[in-house]
């Protein structure tokens, strides 16, 4: 009996679980559920030329894509898998650049004053240039697809995480500047006890918005770089062979991908910056 008490009270309970929880979780299923039905009349009476959501399960090719996404035939023919892994290498390379770059120069122009007046113009000047817009410029520049790639994240990741980390700089308390004066603290104690934990809650926001962007920049110069294996890639071709089933499926399989980035991103915060 003691035992079967312990069970129960150390198991999982799934009714106080959906009582606590299932305020959250109803909703975003039924908005779901009526966005996909909205879609398939709208595709069915023809008020859209797109196919309906349960073509991802009656369209052949798109199933195969659906049911196995491990696939390889060599080239550029390979599953879901395989293409996003291989987006996915070149954001986690592009963004760890525009990382180390934007926390560096943001705590620059945070301490300076002059550099921040000289070199903010033109942050912001570059920072409002569309993604696709650099793709042509890195080919011309790099002459290879994977180099020129790796630019157009890099180039789209690094404002917000420099302008960010440039703003956690400037906020740091004066009594945390006089901490450091009174007990005549080394540059590197300050930067390490004062500074860099004083702007971390800054530095992860413009982390957080990066790699979205990162993420959304890979996809639009992939579609524009022919050859390369990459989830964008995949969406293009499709696109010219006619495929609107799979592109429907990549967009789906995209959107998983940047909301999971995005969560890691925002539970690597709460452990890391302690409030």
């Amino acid at each position: 009996m003691a035992s079967s008490v312990r069970v129960s009270n150390n198991g999982f309970n799934f009714s106080k679980f959906w009582k606590k929880n299932s305020g959250n979780i109803i909703p975003p299923i039924i908005g779901i559920l009526g966005f996909l039905i909205v879609w398939q009349l709208a595709s069915m009476t023809g008020i859209i030329k797109l196919p309906p959501p349960t073509s991802l399960i009656t369209d052949e090719r798109t199933r195969v894509y659906l049911l196995y996404p491990f696939f390889d035939r060599g080239g550029t023919d390979k599953g879901l898998f395989w293409q996003t892994l291989a987006s996915l290498q070149r954001v986690l390379i592009g963004y760890s650049l525009a990382a180390v770059v934007g926390i560096g120069v943001g705590i620059m122009i945070g301490l300076n004053q002059f550099l921040n007046k000289a070199l903010d113009p033109l942050f912001q000047f570059l920072r409002t240039v569309p993604p696709l817009a650099w793709v042509p410029l890195a080919l011309a520049a790099l002459q290879q697809n994977q180099p020129a790639a790796l630019f157009v994240i890099f180039i789209t990741a690094v404002w917000p995480i420099l302008i960010n980390t440039a703003v956690g700089v400037q906020q740091i308390p004066q009594d945390y500047i006089n901490v450091k004066q009174v007990l005549q603290l080394s540059q590197k104690k300050f930067f390490f006890k004062i500074l860099f934990p004083s702007a971390l809650p800054y530095i992860f926001t413009g982390l957080r918005i990066a790699i979205g962007l990162a993420w959304l920049a890979i996809i639009a110069a992939e579609i524009v770089m022919s050859g390369i294996v990459g989830i964008g890639f995949f969406i293009w071709d499709s696109y010219q062979n006619n495929y609107i089933s799979d592109i429907i499926l990549a967009l789906i399989w995209i959107g998983a991908v940047g909301l999971i980035l995005d969560r890691f991103m925002a539970w690597l915060q709460t452990q890391i910056v302690k409030q």
